[in-house]
């Protein structure tokens, strides 16, 4: 299936942007962030998206993100799945300092946010991910090479049946700006299989 980049519409729109068949180029705003309550108190609801429209029950989404030029405090980009202000998932690598990054994703369910993350060294410049539905569940994978996928985390959405949006993101929290590269995007049948151990509860 192919990811067609026509179909695309802005929720908010970045500093510079270039949009080709192959390759999206994202430049980010200052101060741009989603993140709901949870932890901080604060809630942010700026960062731009980039997103496509479908109501496919069973799909996996892969893209590869190139963030050589973020070298500021929280500088992100990755994929994302808004579907309201209080009502989102997103994965990306957040840089830290020279030294270490975050390669995390974070879920937003009637409006409070969640952070998992783990330390990847600040060297690391390239990451796929694969975003993968089933119904109202959903899959966050990464990659090194877009070939070994790990898994990052399965969660829920309360709002995710039904018509969805998915695409990418890219933001800065803090006083800075960077260019994102996003390419190798895919659309294909679900890699996330149907679970095979324990059956479900009887009804």
């Amino acid at each position: 299936m192919k990811f067609d980049t026509t179909k695309l519409t802005w929720i908010r729109e970045p500093e510079g942007c270039s949009i080709g068949e192959n390759q999206i180029e994202i430049v980010t705003r200052p101060y741009t962030d989603l993140w709901q309550r949870t932890y901080y108190h604060f809630r942010n609801d700026n960062a731009p998206v980039l997103q496509m429209q479908t109501e496919k029950a069973y799909f996996s989404f892969l893209v590869k993100t190139d963030f050589t030029q973020s070298s500021h405090r929280f500088d992100q980009c990755g994929i994302v799945m808004y579907l309201d202000s209080e009502n989102w998932l997103k994965a990306s690598v957040e840089y830290e300092n020279k030294e270490f990054q975050h390669l995390g994703s974070v879920v937003t369910n009637q409006g409070y946010s969640d952070w998992a993350t783990t330390a990847i060294p600040a060297s690391e410049k390239i990451m796929w991910y694969r975003f993968s539905r089933r119904e109202d569940d959903y899959c966050i994978e990464c990659s090194r090479d877009g070939v070994l996928f790990q898994q990052m985390r399965v969660c829920h959405m309360f709002k995710g049946g039904g018509a969805i949006q998915f695409g990418i993101y890219a933001c800065s929290p803090e006083n800075s700006s960077f260019k994102a590269l996003f390419s190798d995007m895919q659309l294909m049948e679900c890699q996330w299989k149907a679970h095979d151990g324990q059956q479900p509860d009887e009804s």
